[in-house]
């Protein structure tokens, strides 16, 4: 099987202002991914006709297909049709289904057309029409010295409809013997990037079949890994047998595939044990219970929680002694695990954990910004507690003892 170099050129000054992301250009990877089509470039490129036909130009000398998005609508500053006729010399017509289509949408509406919608309906002479049934302008599938050029509009659900009803299947067409790529997505907590590296260092070296590439992510580190086979099981075989492989080297802080969140994963955890949690927050102020309520069904295992900021609260609500914040402060393991144990008994929850410390500007008690102890307490009589010192400013304290507090509540509950 013929293989094709392809890549995406998206057309459109607002994408280089930021006004809007390119996430036609991700879409479409996805999608010619799993038709075995790989894509070696992405390019933006604003509306300026000398740009765009350089873009153009560049393109067809490295690209066996050049798939462009926007462009294609009904002002001057849409210059996709422009660019390439620039390039090839062909010559641009008028597409009588496609501009009677126009005219009906606008007598539908009682409102009158202006003539610059006449735009929308120029094809290339030759070219395959790609009808747009959610929209205006057709897409377009040209062949020119022997490169396949396909454009689509940049409005994503036109895009996405042509894709799928005609651009994919040509491309299948056109390659013959389909390959088939597919990716596991395996997510990973308490093990920075780097060193998630350096476990699977001989691994990443050696494999070239699946692939297998960290990549850090806000909330943990994830492994991709992707195979290409002739055949959905064959792909499937080779990533089970990598996984299982990265497995044996880091698998102590692995915790969920895919799209997973680790609050999907306790909740889940939670509910096969049939387990409610309860939530005690001082430093981080409601972050953790916040981020664990955003799962779905978490009113399945969570009782709630409280955020005692105020010292009054921690005695008064969470029954703290008076004795361990007078000898040992409010920052410290002993009222972490207090906190832990007694938000347990006021909101009639199995497991408990607590948050406590100094997210700064100034140290409290003694001790520095970024102190942070997390308790976890369980009415089974288990208890465990740690104590963290976090760099960054105040809100990235917070945020790392939130995450911290994630991955110590799995490790607890994990059986």
């Amino acid at each position: 099987m013929k293989q094709y170099n392809t890549e995406i050129i998206a057309v459109g000054t607002e994408l280089l202002l930021g006004q809007i992301s390119n996430t036609n250009a991700q879409w479409l990877s996805e999608q010619l991914a799993a038709y075995g089509v790989n894509t070696y470039y992405h390019t933006v490129v604003g509306d300026n006709l000398s740009r765009v036909e350089q873009i153009f130009n560049q393109a067809h000398q490295r690209s066996d297909i050049i798939i462009v998005t926007g462009g294609l609508g009904p002002t001057q500053d849409d210059l996709t049709r422009e660019a390439f006729q620039q390039l090839s010399h062909m010559e641009i017509t008028e597409h009588k289904p496609s501009m009677d289509k126009i005219i009906d949408f606008y007598n539908r509406q009682e409102k009158e057309m202006t003539l610059n919608n006449r735009r929308q309906a120029r094809v290339f002479v030759g070219a395959k029409v790609i009808p747009n049934t959610v929209g205006m302008a057709p897409g377009m599938i040209v062949t020119f010295e022997s490169k396949t050029w396909i454009f689509l509009p940049g409005v994503p659900r036109e895009m996405k409809q042509m894709t799928i009803n005609t651009a994919l299947p040509f491309i299948s067409e056109l390659m013959g013997e389909q390959m088939i790529i597919k990716s596991k997505v395996l997510r990973f907590m308490g093990i920075g990037e780097s060193q998630l590296e350096h476990e699977l260092q001989t691994l990443i070296q050696t494999q070239d079949n699946p692939t297998v590439a960290p990549l850090a992510q806000n909330d943990g580190v994830v492994i991709r890994l992707t195979a290409k086979a002739s055949s959905s099981e064959q792909a499937e075989t080779l990533l089970n047998e990598t996984k299982q492989n990265v497995l044996d080297k880091v698998g102590e802080y692995f915790y969920g595939m895919e799209h997973d969140s680790i609050q999907d994963t306790i909740l889940s955890m939670l509910n096969k044990q049939n387990k409610y949690i309860g939530v005690a927050e001082s430093l981080t102020g409601g972050m953790f219970a916040d981020k664990l309520i955003s799962a779905s069904g978490a009113s399945s295992a969570c009782r709630g929680a409280i955020v005692c900021y105020d010292t009054s609260v921690k005695t008064n609500v969470l029954q703290v002694s008076t004795n361990t914040i007078n000898s040992e402060g409010t920052v410290s393991s002993a009222c972490a695990l207090e906190m832990a144990a007694n938000v347990c008994q006021v909101l009639d929850a199995d497991i408990g954990i607590s948050f406590t410390g100094v997210a700064g500007p100034g140290a409290v008690e003694g001790q520095p910004v970024g102190t942070v102890f997390i308790g976890i307490s369980s009415t089974c009589g288990k208890q465990k507690v740690e104590k963290f010192l976090f760099e960054g400013d105040r809100n990235t304290v917070r945020r790392r003892a939130m995450l911290k507090g994630f991955e110590l509540l799995y490790h607890f509950i994990k059986v």
